[in-house]
């Protein structure tokens, strides 16, 4: 029984967690925006469970962005297992996730998440568990200072838990957010990634929240030094279509391999919610190659060759 409590404090601690979280990201987002501000939906899943989905536009900086959280659950389905391999009668479903579109080609896009997962058999006793996210960050246009600034933030963050997570992290970054249907085409530089992180007793449980904790917390100060740096360089046709073609990456990624998406259109879930991470204007330009030598070409270069930024 006091295992039992244990694990039903520590799910409740997350719900706590990401719904403070929530409210604190989307309040420093509309702080550096100065104009616009995030508009709540919530909303119900008819199998189980709800969310709240915040929403962001047409702002100084922000075009479009998005910062969701759900704490959804239901049963496991044939559809699911097939799919998404995994075995149960049941399962949890919580975390927050994010993806912020700026107007102005030289501020980057940024994406995270942060969830948790739980599976019972048909008597209601829990069988699995896990924690999984990370952030990574897509720019249109490359400064090493920025890109060095977003991952040593990451690191620090990190490294209290051990000095080799952040490289298997990013490594496992750099695999998972890239186009395998364009030769493995990252849709940016990066940032960290992991899942199925599985505590092996209730000390490890704490010890993977507080993880998730200091990864998520440290968003801001990660992402919102960049912003300040690039928000008033000014910006043609030339940068919006570039810019529009590297959106249009982010939605083949988000469509077609994006576990996250697919776990949600899979589950029943809201699909308004599911699909805010796409951007509100992309292009598809036929075979479009940038110009030798110029900062489009050093752009898609890196994200062919990724590079180590701490």
């Amino acid at each position: 029984m006091q295992t039992e409590t244990k694990i039903n404090s520590l799910k409740n601690q997350w719900v706590s967690f990401i719904h403070d979280l929530q409210n604190q990201i989307c309040k420093g987002l509309e702080t550096e925006d100065s104009k616009a501000v995030f508009i709540s939906d919530k909303w119900e899943r008819s199998g189980g469970g709800g969310g709240d989905t915040r929403v962001i536009v047409n702002g100084n900086i922000f075009e479009k962005g998005g910062v969701n959280t759900s704490v959804v659950y239901g049963d496991v389905t044939d559809q699911m297992r097939k799919q998404l391999k995994i075995e149960g009668h049941k399962w949890f479903a919580c975390g927050l996730s994010l993806v912020i579109h700026p107007l102005n080609p030289y501020v980057p896009t940024v994406h995270g998440n942060w969830r948790y997962f739980e599976l019972y058999d048909v008597n209601g006793n829990l069988t699995d568990r896990w924690f999984g996210g990370g952030t990574d960050l897509t720019p249109y246009y490359l400064f090493e200072e920025d890109a060095k600034h977003f991952h040593q933030t990451i690191k620090e963050a990190m490294d209290p838990f051990g000095t080799d997570l952040y490289f298997k992290y990013k490594k496992d970054c750099d695999e998972y957010f890239s186009n395998t249907h364009r030769n493995n085409e990252m849709r940016g530089i990066g940032g960290v990634f992991y899942d199925h992180l599985r505590p092996t007793d209730e000390k490890d449980a704490e010890k993977l929240f507080q993880f998730q904790q200091a990864n998520a917390t440290t968003f801001l100060k990660a992402y919102i030094p960049i912003v300040n740096r690039r928000k008033t360089i000014s910006y043609g046709e030339r940068e919006i279509k570039w810019q529009e073609i590297r959106r249009g990456r982010y939605v083949e990624f988000n469509l077609i391999q994006d576990r996250g998406t697919i776990f949600g259109l899979k589950t029943n879930g809201r699909t308004e919610s599911i699909l805010m991470s796409l951007p509100p204007r992309a292009r598809w330009a036929y075979n479009y190659q940038p110009e030798a030598g110029s900062e489009e070409e050093k752009l898609l270069q890196l994200c062919m060759h990724p590079r180590d930024w701490v």
